[in-house]
């Protein structure tokens, strides 16, 4: 792996082969599809607003709450770190959580949050190879259909085999579940599958499902440590090409 380390060319190289001779291509979404993350914050600061809650996240603390993985949990994280006893109820913290996924919603299909560059030459290139195509995140459905509606049209769940949302698995990233229930419904093994991830939560759940990883480093992620990831990349432009 010596000369792979030194030589950015080969590393290039070796991870468009990489994604060439895989069987299946595994998205991440929020982030690594779009960045979606600052529409996110929006979001869960308007649900706050509505709520009645003194309550604004902004970049530098959605940034640390980001470390926790889920909009419920992140709820629940950002009471502890103000020091209060807990406010809310579960009850109170889901429904606060659904007002949030409601105005995200609104807010894709209202302004949309593109692609990023490189994304949809990557999806229709695999398609021009026959790879599967699937989804593992930490989003939730209705997250997922309201991003992938405004970009790839009403019809785009025909394009992926399977979808795996985080609400679907026991535990969330950087535990492994998502990737070994979307490995499980493809019938195919790690090694023969790339995830496309673009933090180190994200490359540490594939990573323990056996998968290898290539990360596209994303606004919010840009300082996460991407050591063992198989390839780093700002633009997947210059993996989409043939």
């Amino acid at each position: 792996m010596d000369d792979l380390l030194r030589s950015p060319g080969l590393r290039l190289k070796r991870a468009k082969q990489l994604i060439g001779q895989a069987r299946a291509l595994i998205f991440d979404v929020d982030g690594t599809l779009a960045e979606t993350e600052e529409v996110h914050r929006q979001a869960f600061n308007a649900a706050f607003a509505r709520a009645g809650l003194d309550w604004c996240w902004d970049q530098s603390v959605y940034k640390e709450l980001l470390r926790i993985t889920g909009g419920k949990e992140r709820i629940r994280a950002f009471e502890g770190l103000r020091g209060e006893k807990p406010l809310l109820s579960d009850n109170e913290i889901s429904a606060l959580h659904g007002t949030k996924t409601a105005i995200y919603a609104e807010l894709i299909a209202n302004g949309g949050c593109p692609l990023r560059p490189g994304i949809e030459d990557l999806l229709a290139a695999a398609r021009r190879r026959g790879q599967i195509l699937a989804i593992a995140t930490t989003t939730s459905r209705g997250n997922i259909d309201a991003l992938l509606t405004a970009e790839l049209g009403k019809d785009w769940m025909e394009l992926f085999a399977a979808i795996v949302a985080g609400d679907e698995v026991p535990r969330k990233k950087p535990a492994p579940d998502v990737y070994l229930e979307v490995l499980s419904r493809l019938g195919l093994p790690a090694s023969q599958c790339v995830a496309i991830e673009d933090s180190s939560n994200g490359l540490v759940a594939a990573s323990l499902a056996g998968i290898p990883v290539l990360i596209s480093r994303s606004a919010y992620f840009q300082d996460d440590d991407f050591s063992d990831a198989f390839h780093v990349t700002d633009d997947l432009t210059e993996l989409a090409v043939e």
